[in-house]
């Protein structure tokens, strides 16, 4: 029986290729990491489908999902490849830092911690949030063993931070207030 194009086959026993040709175990950190990538940029489309999603945000997002496919080819590419790709650097971190100082100056100050709450949106991009943590783990267990582009790890963690402060400010467009956490 045929199989769809796209399917190769060669990763049937639990293996899968790297960009420049290097086999490794489906369970690889390096795979938990770009494929949590993956994930993230799924969970940001369902943001993005999204009708309240203030039109701010969904430039920059649109921008994200492109910059995380060029982050999992970093990612899928071992530093010492000759595979060319795309390489995460400081200008990526730097714009990333730059929206969320501005969408931080238009929130509330934070003094308290919130639960993931409010609109759909927010709710989609707390879960985008936790997704992106899982992601830097994976970096950074990854880390111990091989050599990863330092900027993708530095910007996955900025990441992380301007999807909380755009899960706040969806709140703030759609007119939901956030729910403080009370400890018991």
């Amino acid at each position: 029986m045929p199989r769809p194009s796209i399917s190769t086959a060669t990763g049937d026993k639990g293996q899968t290729g790297l960009y420049g040709g290097k086999r490794v175990s489906k369970t690889s950190p390096r795979i938990h990491a770009y494929g949590d990538v993956d994930e993230l940029n799924a969970v940001l489309g369902l943001v993005l489908a999204e009708d309240n999603l203030p039109d701010t945000l969904r430039t920059q997002l649109n921008e994200i999902q492109r910059l995380l496919f060029s982050l999992g080819a970093d990612l899928a590419t071992p530093l010492d490849s000759s595979a060319k790709v795309m390489r995460f650097g400081e200008r990526e971190v730097s714009i990333l830092e730059q929206w969320g100082e501005r969408h931080e100056q238009a929130l509330p100050k934070l003094t308290h911690f919130i639960l993931p709450r409010g609109p759909r949106t927010a709710c989609l991009l707390h879960q985008a949030r936790t997704v992106c943590r899982r992601a830097e783990r994976w970096v950074v267990e990854l880390q111990k063993t091989e050599p990863v582009n330092e900027q993708a790890l530095i910007w996955l963690n900025r990441l992380s931070d301007y999807l909380f402060l755009a899960a706040r400010l969806a709140c703030k467009h759609a007119g939901v207030e956030e729910v403080i956490w009370v400890p018991n």
